[in-house]
């Protein structure tokens, strides 16, 4: 099954430590172009070197700025990449699915579900609450920004997955030998590096429900599927139409969209809402769709050392 596609002898926990450190030095390297071309603006505009946030995500024109955070996601893919194929001997694929392929038609359904029901809220939220927004379309903005995030958005959802939901889930399951331990910490961990987000500080720590039970929902997706084609095509619609349909001034991604939400934010039922209804919802959908069984064992039961492959060969057969 998924985790166990991992667990080999050889495969010690300390690998992925050393992995983890290699994927941050590699993605902090792809942070590089953003702050020097925020730098060279900012002291050419008399203002020194930017040592906030805030001047760092403002200096630049969104869309060029857009393009350098997606860019430094790449880099995080290359370094899960060389991480799982030299440090580990496994090729991408084994941390990816369980099925001979990526199943493209899982990704591009959940992408469907999730980026029609997100754009049906959006508009539904504006026609009941247009005091609260603001058409701010500008036809070549937007089509930069469109041609930006659908090229580098799924990067930046991908790079999240294949870290979250794959490496750290299958080292996680290595060390426990079970599943919930893992499901729980990536969870969690994925939910709590949101903190410094912009809503955080806006609406409160409340606001970490939603991105911890965010967490939960693409973990149940990934173990019950035996893969992460789910959790890719529902995370890239996410993001991708919220990139392109509405920002906010508090928002974490602030783009050429269609919409501006000019409301003064707060933490209402809205926020856990996703969590509570509409995500066990989605979850009866695909349990329906991809005829899921085994809830208890897939989530909870315990995992073993698979001796029957080595690393090498794990490789070259998922290749």
């Amino acid at each position: 099954m998924f985790i166990e596609q991992s667990i080999r002898e050889e495969n010690k926990f300390w690998k992925y430590v050393v992995g983890s450190v290699l994927i941050v030095v590699v993605w902090t390297i792809g942070q590089l172009p953003l702050l020097f071309a925020v730098t060279l603006k900012s002291m050419a505009s008399g203002n020194g070197v930017p040592l906030d946030e805030t001047t760092l995500m403002t200096t630049l024109d969104s869309n060029t700025t857009l393009f350098l955070l997606m860019l430094s996601t790449a880099f995080a893919i290359a370094g899960v990449y060389i991480a799982q194929r030299f440090i580990h001997k496994q090729s991408l694929l084994s941390m990816l699915t369980t099925r001979p392929k990526l199943d493209w038609k899982r990704v591009f359904f959940a992408f469907g579900v999730w980026a029609l029901l997100s754009v049906l809220s959006a508009v539904a939220d504006y026609f009941m609450n247009p005091a609260d927004f603001v058409i701010q379309f500008k036809p070549i903005p937007f089509l930069i920004l469109l041609v930006i995030a659908v090229l580098m958005v799924p990067i930046q959802t991908s790079s999240e997955e294949f870290l979250f939901r794959g490496y750290l889930m299958q080292g996680f399951g290595g060390l426990a030998r079970n599943r919930w331990i893992p499901l729980v910490l990536t969870s969690v961990i994925f939910g709590l590096l949101h903190i410094a987000n912009p809503e955080v500080d806006k609406m409160g720590n409340i606001v970490l429900i939603y991105y911890i039970g965010t967490g939960f929902f693409l973990g149940i997706l990934t173990l019950m599927d035996e893969g992460m084609e789910l959790s890719l095509g529902f995370h890239a619609a996410n993001n991708l139409v919220g990139a392109l349909l509405v920002t906010a001034d508090w928002s974490a991604f602030k783009t050429h969209a269609i919409l501006k939400d000019v409301s003064e934010p707060s933490a209402g039922f809205d926020i856990i809402l996703p969590v509570v209804i509409v995500y066990p919802i989605l979850l009866l959908l695909f349990s329906r769709k991809y005829k899921w069984t085994g809830w208890q064992e897939k989530l909870t039961g315990n995992i073993r050392l698979n001796p029957s492959t080595t690393p090498t060969e794990t490789f070259r057969n998922d290749e």
